[in-house]
């Protein structure tokens, strides 16, 4: 979500299956990189993330996150893989 005014960007609940990614090696943005490092399986965790630690001056989405924004997520760690 963003932050400024609550729109949904996008959402893997919405897909039906989860984000698969590895931490720690810029596959996502370095604000998931750093809120998720501590999390267990099973664990819940609203990161509200700031622009700097997203996608910072710029636009990404065509304009579906503008730039400097604020972005809000609702995560769950569902599973590990080695």
């Amino acid at each position: 979500y963003l932050q400024s005014n609550g729109k949904k960007f996008d959402a893997s609940y919405d897909r039906g299956q989860p984000l698969a990614f590895k931490v720690g090696t810029g596959q996502v943005i370095k604000g998931w990189d750093e809120g998720l490092l501590s999390m267990k399986v099973g664990g819940k965790r609203i990161l509200v993330i700031p622009s700097d630690l997203a996608y910072g001056k710029r636009s990404v989405g065509g304009g579906l996150i503008p730039a400097d924004s604020v972005l809000v997520f609702y995560v769950e760690l569902v599973t590990l893989a080695a």
